[in-house]
């Protein structure tokens, strides 16, 4: 099903009805081009410069969608999840925050007979065997449970700097049956910036949190990042490791979010300063 129809249905909710939005209103009223496939208004037939929206072919091929249609799809989205899912969206990175990836030509000798155990574990990959770029990616410890346990709290997208072709393989390794992620896979070809940047996420900033082993590639959204210690080559615990402890921290959050979360309460409700409180901080750094 594609972006704009999914959008279209999730004005309508299934089982509540969602306040302060002005959904009785036309959506297309005096077009404003909300809506752009392949250079063409869905609504108006009209053709449009694609340069004056934002593109969101990662989701649905082709479609462009205005300023203005994605503020509103941005807090129907959120909106619907909160009330009816209880889900915010996580933001991942991939590269030393869910996996490390070296060429095996650049492994510590410590490490090195990590090469050789690729084909019998089945936390390692090698990649270009026998080649200059022969390369090795290693799950983080606790990846897997993880990503199970955090996909009940929220909806999750992974944003990364590597090129599509990289973050498809990563994918294939971590999320084969795209259960996790599904199309919500956001990488350089989608945003060529050396900053990363929420325009491209499909929810409101209120309810987005970012794991990221980097904050300096977050400058316009700081507030929304919750640090996670750099992969390394060294070994991780998977109960006391920095994976298990950022889910712990994360279910503190959620909870917290949800605590009171009603209808009237929607226009309040902000996820940000949770990950600032500083009990909950504490608590973290004391797991």
């Amino acid at each position: 099903m594609s972006l704009v129809v999914n959008s279209s249905l999730q004005l309508e909710p299934k089982r509540r009805k969602i306040e302060h939005l002005a959904i009785k209103d036309s959506l297309f009223c005096n077009c404003d081009h909300w809506f752009v496939r392949y250079g063409i208004c869905i609504s108006c037939n009209s053709k449009v410069d694609k340069s004056k929206g934002i593109c969101f072919d990662y989701l649905d091929e082709g479609i462009t969608m205005s300023h203005k249609a994605l503020t509103f799809t941005k807090r129907v989205v959120s909106q619907i999840s909160w009330l009816e899912d209880k889900k915010l969206h996580l933001v991942l990175d991939l590269d030393h925050t869910l996996i490390h990836t070296v060429r095996t030509s650049q492994l510590s000798e410590s490490y090195k007979y990590l090469a050789g155990e690729a084909k019998s574990r089945k936390d390692l990959w090698r990649f270009n065997s026998g080649y200059a770029s022969e390369t090795l990616i290693k799950l983080r410890p606790f990846v897997h449970g993880f990503l199970k346990e955090a996909s009940e709290m929220f909806s999750m997208y992974v944003y990364t700097k590597g090129c599509h072709e990289y973050a498809q393989l990563v994918l294939e390794l971590i999320d084969p049956d795209k259960v996790y992620f599904g199309e919500r896979v956001i990488s350089r070809r989608e945003c060529p910036r050396a900053k990363k940047t929420l325009d491209l996420v499909l929810a409101d900033e209120r309810g987005i949190v970012i794991v990221d082993d980097m904050c300096s590639v977050w400058p316009d959204h700081r507030k929304n990042w919750l640090q996670i210690a750099k992969m390394e080559e060294v070994d991780e615990s998977e109960e006391k490791g920095p994976l298990a402890s950022v889910l712990r921290f994360l279910k503190e959050v959620h909870k917290g979010f949800f605590s009171d979360c009603s209808e009237q309460e929607l226009d309040a409700m902000d996820v940000r300063p949770l990950l600032r409180e500083p009990s909950s901080r504490s608590k973290r750094k004391t797991d």
